[in-house]
């Protein structure tokens, strides 16, 4: 039989009560015609479906189609009726046809056979993209999902478009151009090929920026208020300050615009009008017309529906009285500030006393000549207590080394401020990523006034291993290092924890060995940051054994050669406790510790004293008091301050050991042109047990400078560190040992006798200490004094790598007694660099300095010039 006109409706874009007009007129007039045929056709009646075939298939199963009709051979079928056409919309749905229709091929009694015929739409086999550089071809295919196989529609070639054309747009390149095409593709079955044209043009900057109607503020303070949009000129350049035109950020500046009126008084200035004017292909000129309105002053301010707080008490938070310059801005902020975590505001005053359902809300009352009266509505809501408190995330850590540093505990009253602390412990711990710890409010009930606290978490490598070799000191140095900061010492034994150690109990290990040619190193270090589990005091141990070989480089390091017979070793071991305590505040952690080390010579001279064979003890106790807030993130702090002072003392040997000291300088200055055994028996009595006292402080200050986000955040790092090593009795005279070396990386440069090196970029290793007037050799200085600033700016501060820049501008210097100690006679420098924290291997980093004085070792005035330092383990 052949087929019967009856086709159905074509146009995707027309709408089931369209297609159900169309096919019921079409069927009709074949009704009409199938009475001149050998079978007739009857609208509006069910018919048993015979048979359905699809035509016009490319790519496609045939059975795959039918079965998504859901039609079968046998069921009642209406012809015409909504059932076809919910079909027909169903494929067009699937956006993966260009044209739809259906037909009847034959009707015979009862039965109708159907046929489907549809017109695939092309696939996508390739894109080429000219007008942008190679490696960001990858990025605009990925952005826009320009991928093989997919559907190619008029919408998708649309949206690419408006895409990339405002991608651009917001870059400044206001003219981007965006051309799309295509071509079939004969190398495979029903595809095209892509061509992407991209014609940024030039980036259009801001030739000048003019303002109409201001009489109350001038320009130039107009054009300070706008942030982001900046006209062309010599003193933006300099101040790095982009003159690029983005519609986004000129319309939010317009905003800031008129919270600068409203910062001054001027409530109702207004942008009456703003025109874009053209001055050149890539130059714009832009013109603000304002009206500035009335100057008006704060009057009554009420405070209406407060309990909780006296009026006193909220006029004091508020900070504006009767008589103040009206500030819309400050008003908002001392009601509620967003723009940072701890705001010291009425909202946050009441959230941090457990009203969480409280409203806080300014209303004018009326506004007399240039007066505005306030009332401050407070609904105070129901006292709120925490229900339940939980945490997720946590696929390592043990609950109960994450609940044990929580400030939220069930019961409690809601807290926004423990909240906020709660975070900061959670990322001090190094365990979880610091900027995903969220903690997430859930099953408000203000009637009830409870609410759940949720803690989620992401976890992040929380140990690290350094295996490295390299060359330096004259041979080859391998290291060994491997440090657990989420220890579970109590899973030692148990063979089932080790995933590939036990972890999740908080605890600290670590071991380290290193070797090369002149000197060993092994350390190990264990502590309990919860000794017991109930109070946050914390145990520490750790071993230590250095040795290092004396060698001869009189031929160079080219025929290096050590002295196994001439040996120096130090071997330590520490005990220490920590508390946190609460007073000032609960920032403060006083710890104690006490440490015997054992210097042991072997016919080794270091040139600080006359002996080389013999022993020398030191027993020293350590006091510390630190004041930790910095921050959420260890790695990039962006506000807080961390500071610390250590106090370490031996005891006074020369006061009860029986020793004449003036009588050793008066035998040791009768000796003082012979270096026989007996001088070096006296300089071993001197020092047979150390007796000193040393003071250390360090200070870091961090402030955000501009953006809200950690990972957007320019942030400024402020330091300072003194130090100063003395003596009880002058006839004993400073030790040797624990001395300051200043300058450079502050690495172990190879040498290891006990001092303390003092990082100074823009200088080499230790060339800002100065040489003793009477050995004429570095000694190692008494007491230093460091000053630095940096600006640190996030390139990424995800979980797997954390990365940012900085620049640097730092001094320093050392002295070999308090005498010569003048804290502005400073060795200057400034640089800039990198550093990157992935969690398996610490912080790593690379400095460039520029020193700009003379250091001790050159022995010229000339500027010391630029240094390269390598950053392994430590931060400045």
């Amino acid at each position: 039989m052949e087929k019967q006109a009856n086709n159905l409706p074509r146009n995707a874009k027309k709408n089931i009560s369209y297609q159900l007009v169309l096919t019921t007129l079409i069927l009709f007039l074949t009704s009409l015609v199938g009475s001149a045929q050998s079978s007739s056709y009857e609208e509006g009646k069910k018919y048993i479906l015979a048979g359905l075939t699809v035509s016009g298939l490319e790519s496609y199963n045939e059975q795959t189609v039918k079965t998504y009709t859901g039609l079968r051979d046998g069921q009642p079928i209406t012809v015409p009726g909504e059932e076809i056409s919910s079909i027909i919309n169903k494929l067009w749905g699937l956006e993966l046809f260009s044209d739809i229709s259906m037909y009847i091929t034959k009707v015979e009694g009862e039965n109708i056979y159907l046929e489907l015929n549809i017109l695939e739409r092309p696939t996508l086999s390739n894109v080429t993209v000219y007008g942008v550089k190679k490696g960001k071809i990858a990025e605009i295919l990925k952005d826009t999902d320009l991928k093989k196989g997919k559907k190619i529609t008029e919408n998708l070639i649309a949206n690419t478009k408006n895409y990339l054309q405002n991608k651009y747009k917001k870059k400044g390149f206001l003219n981007t151009k965006v051309t799309i095409s295509t071509a079939k593709d004969t190398s495979e079955t029903n595809a095209q090929s892509m061509v992407m044209n991209i014609k940024k043009g030039s980036k259009v900057k801001i030739g000048s920026i003019s303002f109409e109607g201001n009489e109350k503020i001038s320009d130039k303070k107009l054009k300070k208020a706008l942030k982001k949009t900046k006209e062309k000129s010599f003193k933006n350049i300099l101040k790095l300050k982009r003159s690029k035109y983005i519609p986004e950020e000129y319309e939010a500046d317009l905003v800031s615009l008129i919270e600068s009126y409203a910062e001054k008084g001027y409530r109702d200035a207004r942008v009456i009008s703003d025109s874009i004017i053209n001055d050149g292909e890539d130059l714009i000129d832009i013109n603000i017309k304002v009206e500035e309105g009335n100057k008006y002053y704060f009057g009554d301010i009420d405070f209406v529906g407060n309990t909780v707080y006296t009026d006193r008490q909220l006029s004091s938070l508020l900070g504006l009285k009767k008589g103040d310059v009206y500030n819309g801005v400050l008003l908002k902020e001392r009601i509620e500030d967003n723009t940072r975590p701890d705001p010291n505001d009425i909202t946050s005053a009441y959230q941090n006393n457990g009203y969480m359902f409280s409203r806080v809300t300014p209303v004018e009352m009326s506004a007399s000549n240039d007066t505005i009266n306030f009332e401050i509505r407070i609904i105070e809501g129901k006292e709120t207590f925490l229900d339940h408190v939980t945490i997720d995330g946590n696929d390592r850590t043990n609950d109960h080394v994450v609940f044990r540093e929580l400030r939220t505990r069930p019961g409690q009253k809601y807290n926004k401020a423990d909240i906020i602390r709660s975070i900061r412990e959670l990322g001090a711990l190094g365990f979880f990523d610091a900027e995903n710890v969220k903690p997430d409010v859930i099953n408000p009930d203000p009637n009830a006034g409870t609410v759940d606290l949720n803690y989620s978490l992401v976890e992040s490598g929380s140990s690290q291993i350094e295996l490295q070799g390299g060359y330096g000191g004259g041979g080859f140095i391998g290291t060994l290092g491997l440090s657990f900061s989420n220890f579970s010492i109590k899973n030692l034994f148990n063979g089932k924890e080790y995933k590939p150690v036990p972890m999740g109990d908080g605890q600290t290990f670590a071991l380290r060995l290193q070797a090369s040619q002149t000197y060993r190193v092994y350390s190990l270090n264990f502590s309990e940051p919860w000794l017991g589990g109930k109070k946050p005091v914390s145990f520490s141990t750790s071993l230590s054994r250095t040795k290092q070989f004396a060698f001869d480089t009189s031929s160079g390091f080219s025929s290096f050669e050590r002295d196994p017979n001439q040996t120096f070793s130090i071997t330590g071991i520490t005990f220490g406790l920590a508390k946190r305590v609460q007073w000032p505040d609960d920032y403060f952690t006083i710890s104690h510790s006490v440490g015997y080390q054992l210097y042991e010579f072997n016919n080794y001279n270091l040139g600080l004293f006359n002996f080389g064979n013999g022993n020398v003890n030191s027993l020293a106790y350590t006091l510390g008091i630190s004041r930790r807030s910095a921050g959420t993130n260890p790695i990039f702090p962006t506000s807080g301050s961390n500071f610390e002072i250590k106090a370490k003392f031996t005891p006074p040997w020369s006061l009860f050991n029986g020793t004449d000291y003036a009588q050793l300088n008066e035998d040791e200055a009768a000796l003082e042109n012979t270096s026989g055994t007996e001088a070096q028996r006296i300089e071993q009595e001197r020092f047979k047990w150390l007796e000193f006292y040393k003071v250390n402080f360090k200070g870091d200050w961090y402030t955000t400078l501009a953006g809200n986000r950690s990972d957007k955040s320019l942030v400024l790092r402020t330091n300072a560190e003194f130090g100063f090593l003395g003596s009880y009795n002058a006839e004993v005279g400073d030790v040797p040992f624990e001395r300051f070396y200043v300058g450079g990386d502050g690495m172990g440069n190879f040498t290891l006798d006990g001092r303390e090196n003092v990082q100074l970029r823009g200088y080499a290793n230790n060339s800002v200490t100065p040489f003793n007037t009477t050995t004429g050799q570095q000694d190692g200085a008494v007491i230093y004094n460091k000053f630095s600033m940096e600006l640190r700016y996030p390139l990424t501060l995800k979980p797997s790598a954390s990365i940012y820049g900085l620049v640097f501008a730092e001094g320093g210097n050392s002295f070999n007694n308090f005498k010569e100690f003048n804290p502005f006679e400073i060795k200057r420098s400034v640089g800039a660099g990198l550093r990157i924290f992935m969690p398996a291997f610490g912080l790593l980093g690379i400095d460039f300095g520029y020193g700009f004085d003379s250091d001790y070792i050159s022995g010229t005035n000339e500027p010391n010039g630029w240094e390269v330092h390598f950053i392994i383990g430590q931060q400045f």
